[in-house]
């Protein structure tokens, strides 16, 4: 199956936090989109990584992906290796997607910022035909996606470039709060975070509010870019 686009998070629930409305919009235009989740979170204060799981597959049945992987790379303590890229290099192979929408290339989690980096250096190493992977015994062909781009999680980064996703921040939150032992919930005993407080859980909102209000649109959500964003003319600009 060749993807459009691969969303990749270093924790379940990263794209949908991330850039969810965006996935959910391009999916409804008709691009096939996929999710890779480098850990299963199992560093995480609340749930488990088999509730974790539970939630993610709940959450890509709304979004509407055609196929969420994950590849149980140590959370916490991943690093940006030879074996590391080449788990991802593999995935990027097999599904061959145009874009890639990766984490934040800084934030609070470290694992936002390595993620990022494993990321994108393994997009680049996926287009050299020397470097030799293979996927159910077949010999793989290199594969590098046109376009990298970063969305934007805990930290208030400055976008390179805003999506208009008006009409999809509500399946956007559907899709958030499927992950439903992260998020606030008054009647939980679990320890409180940072992400599961109602200002947080509110945030989703006012953030993507924001990011209208500057753009003349309802909601949006920003991206980073590793090169200049190119256009054909000067009204393809909104």
């Amino acid at each position: 199956m060749k993807l459009d686009i691969l969303a990749i998070g270093a924790h379940p629930d990263d794209v949908e936090l991330g850039c969810g409305a965006t996935v959910a919009k391009e999916i409804a235009a008709g691009k096939k989109v996929g999710i890779l989740d480098l850990t299963r979170g199992e560093l995480g204060t609340r749930g488990t990584p088999e509730i974790r799981e539970q939630e993610a597959k709940a959450a890509a049945a709304i979004l509407g992906v055609e196929v969420r992987e994950n590849l149980a790379i140590p959370d916490g303590f991943f690093t940006n290796s030879k074996e590391n890229q080449l788990k991802i290099i593999e995935i990027l192979r097999k599904y061959q997607p145009d874009i890639v929408l990766c984490n934040a290339v800084d934030d609070r989690h470290i694992d936002h910022g390595k993620g990022a980096k494993l990321a994108s250096d393994a997009c680049f190493l996926s287009g050299l035909r020397r470097i030799e992977t293979t996927h159910n015994g077949q010999q793989q062909q290199a594969w590098r996606p046109k376009l990298v781009y970063h969305y934007i999680q805990w930290k208030n980064l400055e976008p390179d470039f805003v999506v208009n996703v008006g009409d999809f921040i509500k399946k956007k939150e559907e899709a958030v709060f499927a992950y439903t032992s992260q998020f606030y919930d008054p009647n939980s005993d679990d320890p409180s975070t940072p992400i599961s407080s109602s200002n947080f859980k509110e945030s989703i909102s006012y953030r993507a509010r924001d990011l209208g209000r500057l753009i003349g649109v309802d909601y949006a959500e920003g991206f980073t870019v590793e090169r200049y964003v190119a256009v054909d003319s000067l009204y393809d600009l909104k």
